[in-house]
């Protein structure tokens, strides 16, 4: 049976130790989905950080755009997560069109989440600050906020994480 978990807060809420924590509760055989872009030396070094703390028992997938090639029928996923993979459509289409870029994020999210798996989805929550003078990165709020409002209303559950606490906000 289909079910999607959605894990949200800022940056070091504790999002991602509250998805892997889930998972190995769920599954003695989780997979993460990884859709980071490694973007220049000090990301790497958060990757490896992040790849660290989870043990042999992970099944590890590295996929930027595309979830819905890999087949988890069955399996408990983390995806880690919608910001970073957003971040990818973003800058491969045309970035001033976030109306745009979410139609196609939505369209390859509905395809991923037809399977028959548990899906924790990790995002940011980056719009809950003062609107950037930048365009560009409104933009990206913008896009950002409506693909969290989104998986939230197809979620089953929804955590919001503030200072390494879970608040149950869904299910």
């Amino acid at each position: 049976m289909r079910r999607i978990i959605m894990i949200t807060g800022g940056q070091r809420s504790g999002k991602s130790q509250k998805a892997e924590q889930l998972a190995l509760e769920l599954s003695d055989r989780p997979v993460y989905v990884a859709t980071a872009r490694v973007w220049d030396e000090e990301f790497r070094q958060r990757v490896k950080l992040h790849q660290a703390r989870r043990g042999p028992q992970w099944t590890n997938i590295e996929e930027e755009m595309h979830l819905s090639r890999h087949d988890l029928t069955g399996r408990v996923a983390v995806i880690d997560c919608i910001t970073l993979w957003l971040t990818n459509f973003f800058f491969d289409e045309k970035q001033g069109d976030a109306a745009h870029i979410f139609e196609l994020a939505k369209e390859e999210f509905n395809r991923f989440v037809s399977q028959d798996a548990t899906f924790i989805f990790v995002s940011n929550e980056i719009g809950c600050g003062g609107v950037s003078p930048d365009a560009v990165q409104r933009h990206f709020t913008d896009l950002q906020g409506w693909m969290n409002q989104y998986v939230a209303s197809q979620a089953d559950e929804v955590i919001l994480m503030v200072s390494g606490i879970e608040v149950k906000v869904k299910g």
